[in-house]
């Protein structure tokens, strides 16, 4: 078996980042994150930049914990590595749902699309987590495509 070269190895390292929130597994997702208490932020669509780690992560445990279902489809994923650091960006095609108000059951399910970078850089462990910022695709609707330009 020969070894992954970086590139393979950051594109696991970001597939295992998006698995570990599809199941709500708070314990990975940490795992995954750099252990430098100040050194990494995040950025969820909509969210001011969250810096530190238990900042962070507080944010994934609120996520998860008002998420009943998230399933992630990577799309235009590049992979570039430099040295220790390596830079993946990617579409994030989410499908979500939470609990329906009155049964308790899965409510709808939407569909979003993110733009994603996640930043992340060699350790001794295994390349980890410095940064990630999600920022929503903004698509016009039906009703703007058919509206004629104002003159």
């Amino acid at each position: 078996m020969t070894a992954r070269t970086d590139v393979e190895q950051v594109e696991l390292a970001n597939t295992t980042f998006y698995e570990a929130m599809e199941r709500g597994d708070l314990d990975a997702l940490t795992a995954l994150w750099l252990a430098d208490e100040d050194g990494i932020s995040c950025v969820h669509p909509g969210w001011p930049v969250l810096s530190g780690r238990a900042e962070v992560l507080r944010s994934y445990a609120l996520i998860m914990a008002n998420t009943e279902y998230i399933q992630f489809f990577l799309t235009d994923v590049a992979v570039s590595v430099s040295g220790d650091t390596a830079l993946v960006t990617c579409t994030e095609n989410i499908l979500s749902g939470g609990p329906a108000e009155e049964s308790g059951e899965l409510g709808p399910l939407v569909g979003q699309l993110v733009v994603a970078t996640n930043v992340f850089r060699r350790t001794g462990d295994g390349w980890r987590v410095w940064s990630h910022h999600g920022s929503p695709v903004l698509t016009e609707t039906d009703e703007e495509e058919d509206e004629e330009p104002s003159s």
